[in-house]
């Protein structure tokens, strides 16, 4: 099973208004061979918690002007690592520091990297 079109497209909006917010880093993933929950995982990385905040309210800004409201947010108060979820899609706006720590990436490395064009702007 591949990730749906249309969580493609949710995981491209998402990546696209991080990089409004000047995350780096950005990079998502095809979870649906390890995960029934979610079809894309998205991370990105900002340098600081006010940056980490900014990001992620930056996508759920753009989320909800298409109608895609965040069914769980967590993380906020700390900023951070917030996690978005979105069903079909999670993001995970992450601390440059907590993304190296936990690495993400190598839980990820056997899934599929899904293209997002702001991952190359």
């Amino acid at each position: 099973m591949t990730a749906s079109t249309q969580a493609i497209k949710l995981a491209n909006i998402a990546a696209a208004a991080a990089a409004d917010k000047i995350a780096e880093n950005i990079v998502g993933f095809d979870v649906t061979s390890i995960t029934p929950l979610n079809d894309v995982c998205v991370l990105v990385s900002a340098r600081n918690e006010r940056q980490v905040s900014g990001i992620a309210d930056g996508v759920e800004v753009q989320m909800l002007e298409i109608g895609v409201k965040a069914l769980r947010r967590e993380g906020k108060s700390l900023a951070r690592w917030i996690l978005l979820d979105f069903g079909d899609v999670v993001v995970h706006v992450m601390h440059e520091e907590e993304r190296v720590y936990y690495s993400l990436e190598r839980l990820y490395s056997d899934c599929a990297v899904v293209a997002l064009d702001a991952a190359t702007a």
